[in-house]
């Protein structure tokens, strides 16, 4: 089984299909998964598969390292587009979380004031304040809402403790636009949330929610679950123009 662990806490740059040159700061320790989900479809393997020894890196590592990357960077002559808060899971369980948003604001703003910090997240934490505020501050709130379908949510997303979906979404709508959804399309034994069983109650979410923007896509990389298969261009196609329909802008990567 192929799985991508990476480096703690910079990684990168990469081309990301969404995001253009992303620089990647990942508050999980470097050698395995610490995350609120546990996807099938996770690029970073099973939870279980990949319980980390280390510690997380500590508010200071991060900006220390991160101020390193960016003057090497800004030596090199290529700058980031985007610094992407992903990695091996949640970034937003990091118990310093907000600190190190702001850390990396100032950062930003002194090396690279083009490019945008993004979060990339589950949305599982978004009901403490300190989280909810410090997302208020990034530029791109990359919030992840797969289906609203419980039994789906149960089998694919797989959350650790409980998750309902309706609080979520009306946690996503505090956000008063600030937040772009990401929504991962797949196919798989018994499972296909591309059908409109999926996508009509999907959209009428996102709608309520009236997000900034919707980023959905598909599998790019081997996934921990074998029988996971792609959704093809037409069926990304045909709901990202339900959702350009709906007065939302929307992107899909296939």
């Amino acid at each position: 089984m192929s799985t991508i662990i990476y480096p703690s806490p910079i990684f990168g740059p990469v081309q990301s299909r969404r995001l253009g040159i992303s620089l990647g700061i990942n508050l999980l320790p470097p050698d395995g998964k610490v995350c609120s989900f546990d996807c099938i479809y996770c690029e970073c393997g099973f939870n279980e598969a990949h319980r980390p020894k280390q510690p997380l890196p500590t508010r200071e590592q991060v900006a220390e390292a991160l101020e390193r990357k960016l003057r090497q960077m800004q030596e090199d002559g290529q700058m980031p587009d985007v610094l992407t808060f992903a990695g091996n899971g949640e970034p937003t369980c990091h118990p310093h979380f907000a600190e190190i948003i702001d850390d990396t604001i100032l950062l930003r703003d002194q090396y690279c004031p083009k490019a945008k910090v993004s979060v990339l997240s589950n949305s599982t934490m978004i009901h403490r304040p300190v989280v909810h505020d410090a997302l208020l501050r990034v530029d791109n709130n990359i919030l992840k809402l797969d289906t609203i379908d419980p039994d789906f949510i149960r089998q694919v997303d797989r959350p650790n403790g409980p998750y309902d979906v309706e609080a979520i979404i009306e946690r996503m709508k505090a956000f008063h636009g600030h937040v772009i959804i990401q929504t991962m399309f797949l196919k798989g034994l018994g499972i296909d949330n591309t059908t409109d069983r999926y996508v009509s109650p999907w959209l009428e979410a996102v709608k309520a929610i009236a997000p900034s923007q919707v980023m959905i896509y598909t599998i790019d990389r081997e996934t921990p679950d074998h029988s996971l298969r792609k959704a093809t261009r037409e069926e990304l196609d045909a709901i990202r123009d339900r959702v350009i329909a709906a007065g939302i802008p929307c992107t899909a990567s296939y």
